[in-house]
C-alpha cells in the first residue's frame, strides 16, 4: 500500500513504557507467533510512512536490530507517551507524525491515510482515533510545530495526552468499523487473543 501522505508522516513506535501490568516484560520484544510483536507493527505501518522511528527507553541495541532509528526520551522516569512524543517531533524530518504502540499489532492498514484526512481542515494539529467508544489517544497523527507546547505542558507536570489533545485543534476519526486494530496486550490473556487473530 502507497499513499500520497507517505512523504509527510514519520511513523513512530513508542515503546518506551515501564509494562508494569506485564511484569515488567518490554512488551515490544514479546514473541507472538515466533515474531516480535513490534514486527507486526513496522510491517504494517512501513508503507503508510516516509520513515520509522521507534522510541525506546530499554533494550536499545535490540531495538536498533530492526533497521530504524531508536530515540530515548529526552525526559527521565518513564514520563508517559507525551515524553515519547516529544522526542520523536524533534527527531522527526518530515512535518507530521503518526504514533502507534508496540503492543499492537492489529493496527489499521489505512490508519494513517483516516487520520491524515483531518488535515483538509487547514486549523486541524492533531488526529486521533475513536473506536465508536472510547478514544483512542496513542493512535494518532499530529503536527511537530506543536513541540513548544507539549514541552510547555510537561514542563508544568502534566501527563494525561488526552487533557494535552484538547488543549489544541484536536479532531476525532472514527475507526468504529475497525474496533480490533486497538486491541494490545497488558496481560498474558490479551497475548493469547491476539495470536489467535493473527493466525487466522
Amino acid at each position: 500500500m502507497t499513499t500520497i501522505y507517505n512523504e509527510n508522516v514519520t511513523g513512530v513506535i513508542l515503546a518506551g513504557g515501564k509494562a508494569r501490568r506485564m511484569g515488567g516484560c518490554d512488551k515490544g520484544l514479546i514473541e507472538i507467533n515466533n515474531q516480535a510483536m513490534i514486527q507486526y507493527v513496522i510491517d504494517i505501518l512501513k508503507p503508510q510512512v516516509a520513515d520509522i522511528l521507534i522510541n525506546a527507553n530499554r533494550n536499545v541495541k535490540r531495538y536498533e536490530e530492526f533497521g530504524y532509528s531508536v530515540i530515548s526520551d529526552q525526559l527521565e522516569d518513564f514520563q508517559g507517551p507525551l515524553a515519547g512524543i516529544a522526542t520523536a517531533m524533534t527527531n522527526a524530518k518530515t512535518e507530521y507524525i503518526c504514533t502507534c504502540p508496540c503492543d499492537g499489532p492489529l493496527i489499521a492498514q489505512d490508519l494513517v491515510k483516516r487520520l491524515f484526512s483531518a488535515f483538509e481542515n487547514e486549523d486541524t494539529e492533531i488526529a486521533v482515533a475513536h473506536d465508536g467508544k472510547r478514544m483512542q489517544p496513542v493512535y494518532a497523527l499530529m503536527a511537530c510545530s506543536l513541540h513548544t507546547s507539549l514541552m510547555n505542558y510537561l514542563e508544568n507536570g502534566e501527563r494525561k495526552i488526552d487533557r494535552w489533545f484538547t488543549q489544541n485543534n484536536c479532531v476525532e476519526i472514527d475507526f468504529s468499523d475497525k474496533q480490533d486494530c486497538f486491541i494490545n496486550i497488558n496481560t498474558p490473556e490479551d497475548q493469547t487473543i491476539i495470536s489467535k487473530k493473527l493466525s487466522n
